[in-house]
């Protein structure tokens, strides 16, 4: 067990154990802090329901408002958007970090888009889009794609010049250094899907409050015009846990993909690292 002094240490690392046992303490007091409000009636119960009429009310959820079929239907629209906001951003990012004038004429307006609340924007897309599916894609997107921008710009910038003179030095074009810049860069920006789907959470819930029939926003805002506040916070429970499943698959994925990456410390940079900028090297110097 670490001592006091080791427990306020800078940057010191844990063992897992006291991770978990940690995070299992901070949940612990949040249910109890939960139980005892409902209990001593601090709030409305119509407020905040008592947790075991929640659990109930997940029960429910699951057999007779299809909660799997709504939480596959809120990520597949998370699934379009974020594939779309990829296929854009990243080639995007790269050119305007390889391209100081394409920078200079699209961050002007990817910049301020970064700043103004989404939520601003909705009246808008259901004007362009109408309230089907379309919307509720484009909306989703609208909301990812200016942060992966951004996320893709700084990368690229991170990746070393002298990797890239070295590749002019064996014989590489332009679009060779291009594709080196991309998989240089790529498990950094991997890293911040995560980050990404947490985003597209957050906003389907808005999305799917407009003229929809599936999804978990619907299904929370559904409980919420007959007053069923158990099935509201049991709905918000269910998105949280979906949210952390597919983060958790993303994180497995990105281990998987980048193991190298995983032998930096949790609270360093996500600059590029030497072993990854080596391997990129040799791949381009077999024209990989």
């Amino acid at each position: 067990m670490p001592n006091l002094g080791d427990l306020f240490a800078i940057r010191r690392q844990i063992p897992r154990r006291a991770r978990l046992a940690l995070g299992i303490l901070s949940w612990t007091m949040v249910v109890l802090v939960w139980i005892g409000l409902t209990h001593w009636e601090v709030l409305p119960p119509f407020s905040l329901p008592k947790p075991m009429g929640v659990i109930r009310a997940f029960g429910k959820l699951w057999t007779e408002y299809d909660l799997l079929g709504n939480v596959v239907e809120s990520w597949w629209r998370i699934a379009q958007a974020f594939f779309w906001c990829a296929v854009i951003a990243i080639p995007l990012g790269i050119l305007m970090a390889s391209f100081r004038w394409l920078f200079e004429l699209i961050n002007p307006i990817a910049a301020p888009m970064r700043s103004m609340p989404l939520t601003a924007f909705l009246p808008a897309f259901i004007a362009l889009f109408g309230m089907d599916e379309t919307m509720k894609v484009a909306f989703l997107w609208f909301g990812m794609f200016f942060y992966l921008l951004a996320v893709v710009v700084e990368e690229v910038n991170r990746v070393d010049n002298a990797l890239l003179e070295t590749a002019y030095t064996l014989g590489a074009q332009r679009r060779h250094v291009l594709w080196l810049m991309f998989r240089a860069s790529f498990p950094a920006i991997f890293s911040s899907f995560r980050i990404l789907y947490d985003i597209g959470w957050t906003y389907v819930i808005l999305a799917e409050m407009v003229n929809a029939r599936k999804g978990v926003g619907y299904m929370v805002e559904a409980a919420r015009k007959v007053l069923d506040f158990e099935r509201v916070y049991a709905g918000i429970i269910a998105i949280g846990i979906a949210a952390f499943l597919f983060r958790f698959l993303l994180t497995f994925l990105e281990r998987r993909l980048f193991p190298w990456r995983q032998g930096a410390s949790t609270f360093s940079g996500g600059g590029v690292g030497v072993p990854s900028a080596s391997v990129h090297l040799k791949a381009a110097k077999h024209g990989a």
